[in-house]
């Protein structure tokens, strides 16, 4: 998944992070970030973030927002992420990803080691229409119309 922050200068920034999850039988979702990250910081700061649930063709995508930033701070491969504004924070979102949130700071909890644990509240959630699970739908026909792979 990647997530969402605003930075300091207006710009938004796209990270991935690999140990999130939602966060008990409400809308809370979590994640694990270091105060090294910036996204820890902008979250801090800015008091959202969003979640771009990748489909499995946009692997590639994940590998960019995890790339370098430069001397100056930037990450340049970012401006080839396609992306889309939230409805409900100030946020962006990957193009195309199957599952988006949107979410607001509800508490950071430090020394996890270096790490911190930042939960938010899920205040908007949209969905791609072709992987949501129905109950008029066979689930093995939509694990079959939306692989994992590309073919």
């Amino acid at each position: 998944m990647l997530l969402g922050t605003k930075e300091i200068d207006g710009g938004y920034d796209l990270a991935p992070k690999h140990i999130a999850f939602a966060m008990g039988w409400e809308n809370y979702f979590g994640f694990v970030c270091t105060p090294r990250h910036t996204a820890y910081h902008n979250v801090r700061r800015e008091g959202a973030f969003t979640v771009s649930y990748l489909r499995p063709t946009q692997v590639v995508l994940a590998s960019l927002a995890a790339s370098s930033r430069g001397g100056d701070g930037t990450q340049p491969a970012l401006n080839a992420l396609l992306t889309f504004p939230a409805s409900e924070v100030d946020g962006v979102f990957i193009e195309d990803a199957y599952l988006v949130l949107e979410c607001v700071l509800e508490r950071i909890v430090d020394d996890f080691g270096e790490n911190g644990l930042i939960a938010g509240r899920v205040v908007a959630a949209h969905v791609r229409e072709d992987y949501l699970r129905a109950s008029d739908r066979d689930d093995n026909n939509l694990i079959h119309d939306s692989p994992s792979w590309p073919t």
